[in-house]
């Protein structure tokens, strides 16, 4: 572990804020604070606290002594001053006579005593800060540190790897109780440099912020250098089938798997993050593997993330891939099964009101390949990949000198269901499409971004395709929610599968296909050019054919149902003077829709089609405006507002039908129509 302290760096950052009126020893806090949060060893996403004692000003001027510690939702790794909200000393100190405080109390105690009550909620773990008499205290949830704690016998190890000059405090929930413990041991031998938490991490403390983020890093390295020295003979490894299937090959299975079944076809779905590299396979590829992932999670901070810990599926063989979507049925009903258990089990011991969460697992490791982190949101699964390679590195380490023994389920529930943790999830509320991957073809146009956009704000991951691959992650970026951009000729078989295989690599499946790209030609159908009216049936019917096909593809491998949505437009319906190269294929596309509907009805896969007709995009130009308000003698105001409503239809009129249909959960084989009003357009 490299320490990263550079006084350079350190005076200029002191002097940057000083310019923002923050002292000296708050300024130091916030870069010490960065440089621990900066090593997914030691911080990951959101874990970790550090503080530091100074003076504030409340704001009626009064001076107080007051603690500075992390807030609740900072990374240590950006944190800034305000994320270190200033607590008063003298409330704090006064607590630690109580013989108990309840979290609530405990949470309520620290906000009342907030200088500044806009402030984020402090850390948890705020008494202990508090508690220990050092100017700066830092504290993270090092892999190396676990893997000397994660034994079922650790005390004598501890001692062992780091004689007196660590303290030494056994497992207890964070919070009040464990504030008192550590306060205890360190009163007990003063001359300790640190604190040492079983099953948990590591405190160092120091009255500078220099030297309490020296110990840290030398007490870490000691650690390291125990388990590299005394290291054991590596697990045996397991039988590989003699060919691997490949990521994107189980991935869509996985991904329906773990997707929570709500009833009457409904699944609440999540984003996978597939993550690989040679020492997470040299790991997981161990004999051992299901074995250490059924022990649990290496700190309890991580059952926040991975649950109760990861699940192990078998190594899947290329020859028998078709089998293989059973095989991890199977070991999901199994996973879930257990924790219902689990959560049952434990709940059942008070009279509190818990609701249980969904029983999937969060991380699965695939011998051969490498790992799925599953979350409601690619941010959540991409947490949970960083999070199963720090496990992977902390029982590696554990295994090395001893025995990988993590905290026990039993005692990982309360943490798990810790009840202020349970009101942060009943107040989070997912997005009507949380969860969902659509596929957007013409992705770049009006249309195409309208829809991308509107999309990603009601939740999905858009995967936007379009011919210009610049434009095309222009239009994902601007429609958010780690949406992406893919360049793509839908008219190309192979590059339309490339662009699914893409939606496959980055988000483990798709739910919703809006197939929309489409252009038009001009001119009277028996005068037509034959490879002109060919040309417009391979963009505008055969292209449409091809991404259903691989949507499909895809979602009956997830089991869980989807979504085909076309731009069918208003020329299926209602043909336009010298437009048929155009209305006949889409003519076509609109029946295509409604096949889908009928042949995929009973894998829960909804087909249906939006009906639009003169909106401002790639395909109506203002040059085609102006031809086709000419070819019906008006104007080209009157044009784009000819309907019964007299008003302009707009993209985003249109993204609003898409929208409507992919939520529409019991609306199959439909056309909804999006023209202001044209009687002769109308459906019958």
């Amino acid at each position: 572990m490299k320490n990263l302290w550079n006084d350079d760096t350190a005076e200029k950052l002191v002097a940057d804020y000083a310019k923002k009126g923050v002292g000296r020893d708050l300024a130091l806090r916030v870069y010490t604070t960065r440089l621990l949060g900066g090593v997914p060893q030691l911080v990951l996403h959101g874990g970790g606290n550090t503080s530091c004692k100074i003076k504030a000003t409340d704001l009626v001027g009064d001076e107080w002594d007051v603690l500075c510690v992390k807030g609740s939702g900072w990374d240590m790794a950006v944190i800034e001053p305000q994320g270190l909200p200033a607590v008063k000393m003298r409330a704090l100190l006064k607590a630690r006579a109580l013989d108990k405080l309840a979290d609530e109390d405990m949470v309520a105690l620290q906000r009342a005593n907030l200088i500044d009550p806009s402030s984020p909620n402090p850390s948890v773990e705020t008494l202990l800060h508090a508690f220990l008499p050092h100017k700066f205290v830092d504290h993270t949830h090092s892999t190396a540190i676990l893997a000397i704690v994660d034994q079922e016998d650790s005390k004598p190890l501890v001692k062992t790897v780091f004689g007196s000059k660590m303290g030494y405090v056994p497992y207890i929930m964070p919070g009040f109780d464990l504030a008192k413990a550590a306060a205890d041991v360190f009163d007990a031998d003063p001359t300790v440099e640190g604190l040492i938490l079983d099953k948990h991490g590591i405190f160092t403390f120091g009255d500078d912020a220099k030297q309490a983020y020296d110990r840290m890093i030398h007490y870490v390295n000691v650690a390291e250098e125990y388990v590299a020295e005394n290291a054991k003979p590596k697990a045996a490894k397991a039988a590989l089938p003699a060919k691997l299937a490949t990521p994107a090959s189980i991935a869509p299975m996985l991904r329906g798997a773990v997707a929570v079944a709500r009833g009457e076809g409904r699944f609440d779905r999540m984003i996978s993050d597939f993550r690989t590299s040679d020492a997470i396979v040299d790991f997981i590829n161990s004999a051992a593997i299901a074995d250490y992932a059924g022990r649990g999670v290496s700190t309890p901070d991580l059952s926040i993330r991975i649950k109760t810990g990861p699940m192990a599926v078998p190594a899947p063989d290329a020859d028998k891939v078709g089998d293989y979507k059973g095989v991890i049925k199977s070991h999901v009903d199994a996973f879930a099964k257990e924790y219902r258990a689990y959560f049952e089990t434990n709940d059942a011991l008070d009279d509190v009101k818990r609701t249980m969460l969904d029983p999937m697992p969060r991380l699965t490791l695939v011998p051969g390949l490498g790992m799925f982190g599953h979350g409601r949101t690619l941010k959540d699964a991409r947490i949970a990949s960083d999070v199963g390679e720090m496990w992977i590195e902390a029982v590696r380490g554990a295994e090395a000198v001893g025995r990988f023994h993590p905290l026990s389920k039993a005692d990982l529930f309360p943490l798990e269901y810790w009840s202020l943790e349970q009101a942060k999830l009943a107040s989070n509320k997912p997005k009507p499409l949380t969860g969902q991957v659509v596929l957007i073809t013409g992705g770049a146009g009006a249309i195409g971004a309208a829809t991308a956009k509107l999309f990603a704000d009601n939740g999905a991951h858009a995967v936007v395709v379009d011919l210009d691959a610049e434009k095309a992650a222009e239009a994902a970026k601007k429609a958010g929610n780690n949406s992406i951009g893919v360049g793509a000729d839908i008219t190309d078989p192979v590059q339309v599968r490339a662009a699914f295989d893409k939606a496959v690599a980055v988000f483990g499946g798709v739910d919703i296909l809006v197939s929309n790209a489409g252009a038009a030609w001009e001119g009277r159908i028996g005068e037509l050019d034959d490879a002109l009216l060919r040309k417009s049936f391979e963009l505008n019917f055969f292209a449409h054919q091809s991404v259903a096909q691989n949507a499909v593809r895809i979602m009956l491998e997830q089991g869980t149902g989807g979504v085909l949505l076309f731009n069918t437009s208003k020329q299926a319906v209602n043909p336009g003077p010298k437009f048929g190269a155009y209305g006949v294929p889409k003519a076509a596309t609109l029946f295509l829709s409604r096949q889908y509907a009928l042949d995929y009805g009973t894998h829960g896969i909804r087909s249906n089609a939006v009906n639009a007709d003169r909106i401002r995009s790639g395909l109506l130009t203002d040059a085609m405006i102006a031809s086709r308000s000419g070819a019906r003698g008006v104007s080209e105001k009157e044009y784009m507002s000819g309907n019964l409503l007299g008003q302009e239809v707009t993209a985003q009129d249109v993204a609003q039908a898409f929208l409507h249909h992919a939520l529409a959960e019991r609306t199959t084989a439909d056309v909804t129509t999006v023209d202001g009003g044209n009687i002769a357009a109308a459906l019958r």
